[in-house]
């Protein structure tokens, strides 16, 4: 779970990550990671939870 705060931090780790992946599938999944927290960023109050299992 990532709040609106954390997001804004962790946005731009996942988008320095995707750029050292040489595995498409991988990057593909952090770039999709990276849209999720661009959306929860600039929400003040805003959480992005993750349930379940891969």
């Amino acid at each position: 779970m990532f709040n609106d705060q954390e997001a804004q931090v962790v946005r731009t780790e996942v988008v320095a990550l995707s750029q050292g992946c040489a595995d498409e599938q991988q990057k593909a999944a952090l770039l999709d990671l990276a849209e999720l927290l661009e959306v929860c960023a600039p929400t003040p109050g805003s959480y992005l939870w993750f349930m379940g299992d891969y």
